[in-house]
């Protein structure tokens, strides 16, 4: 039991301490940021809140969506980590890290779909909204399982669910380019090239905003701001990223790249000054930013079942709406941290790989019996 007590301990300390506290609140507030956006946005208590306070709401439903190129850039900024720490080509194949990042985000990701049905249902008993989702079909199931909402033009049946196949193309995409650049050079050459021509021509065309093309931008940038954290490449790769960033936005002016752009050159210093890993030391902060993709994925559900009981109870005064606001908000951060622990953490991606290595290998058995027995009867 002691053993035991000490190993928990140690994974604990080692988790904490790999974690880097800038990345985690940059996460944590850009986060909330689009939770807010979508409070601001759908259901009667949106719409409550936006006949007291237009301003504010205003803002939030302008620019609150802004946030996701806070994500993009640290998506980029982790990839450029995890596939080419020191800029180098990928030597394997990047079919078994493709298979390893969709399992990572289609796990919580399916949990999250299969909540948003069951809300979405239920919501539609209670109140007539353009917010809820048609009921589910299993092709539309099938598209989101397998990432393909977007391109295939199907139906989301829930808020910002386009972002998680957007993650996965543009790792993908990043994946591919570093396994085509053989000589070290090269590898990163690509992606930025590729960064570039999202910058001055894909991102400026919203026909392409369901592929990776379009937000590649951001991303590489975030790449960028990790090889020019190498003490060797710093002037090299900030002049890239300075070079690149300032000529896209004089070229063609959008907010949403300038804030990527300051995200990225950020992510870079703080590398090179060793504040990555050190600040803001702030528990809340490193916690909200931890669970921050579980949240994102159970907080429109759980939105719609709110503003659903809003709606039946005919509660319509702004103490009433501030207050539904305010539970959508608590919620949602309990309901993302359950998500986090059951299907998210690393600790849940280790039990949830183990049972479906499991199944497989029950399958693959079955199979073989099968085979062998149908062999035995033609005999």
């Amino acid at each position: 039991m002691h053993c035991t007590k000490q190993a928990t301990i140690r994974r604990i300390m080692s988790q904490t301490a790999s974690r880097m506290p800038l990345i985690d609140a940059f996460k944590a507030v850009a986060s909330q940021i689009i939770l807010l956006h979508h409070l601001s946005s759908y259901g009667p208590i949106a719409a409550t809140l936006r006949e007291a306070m237009p301003s504010l709401m205003g803002w939030l439903f302008e620019y609150g969506r802004m946030a996701v190129q806070v994500f993009l850039v640290i998506a980029g900024f982790l990839a450029a980590k995890g596939l080419s720490a020191n800029g180098q080509a990928l030597a394997r194949s990047p079919l078994p890290l493709l298979w390893k990042r969709y399992l990572r985000l289609i796990v919580p990701f399916l949990g999250a779909i299969a909540l948003a049905i069951v809300c979405s249902a239920i919501a539609d008993h209670w109140m007539e909204d353009d917010a809820i989702p048609g009921r589910a079909g299993f092709l539309q199931w099938l598209a989101h399982a397998t990432l393909l909402h977007g391109v295939l033009g199907v139906d989301s049946l829930s808020a910002g669910v386009w972002y998680v196949a957007i993650d996965f193309q543009l790792f993908a995409l990043m994946a591919l380019l570093l396994w085509a650049g053989r000589a070290a050079w090269l590898a990163p050459a690509l992606a930025l090239g590729m960064g570039v021509a999202s910058l001055f021509w894909f991102n400026r065309d919203a026909s392409f905003d369901n592929w990776a093309i379009y937000f590649f931008g951001s991303y590489a940038l975030g790449a960028a701001a990790w090889w020019a954290s190498d003490r060797r490449h710093l002037s090299a790769w900030m002049g890239a990223i300075l070079t690149v960033g300032v000529a896209a936005l004089m070229f063609d002016f959008r907010l949403r790249i300038l804030i990527a752009l300051a995200v990225a050159l950020i992510l870079a210093f703080g590398r090179r000054s060793q504040l990555l890993e050190t600040w803001p030391n702030v528990r809340p902060l490193a916690f909200l930013g931890q669970v921050s993709y579980s949240v994102f994925l159970v907080h429109f559900p759980l939105l719609l079942l709110v503003n659903g009981l809003y709606a039946l109870f005919e509660l319509d005064s702004l103490a009433y709406a501030v207050s539904g606001w305010v539970a959508i908000w608590g919620i949602s951060i309990a309901v993302g941290t359950v998500f986090y622990h059951w299907l998210e953490s690393p600790e849940a991606s280790r039990r949830i790989n183990k049972l479906l290595a499991s199944g497989y290998h029950s399958v693959l058995e079955g199979g073989q019996k099968l085979l062998r027995r149908f062999a035995t009867n033609d005999a």
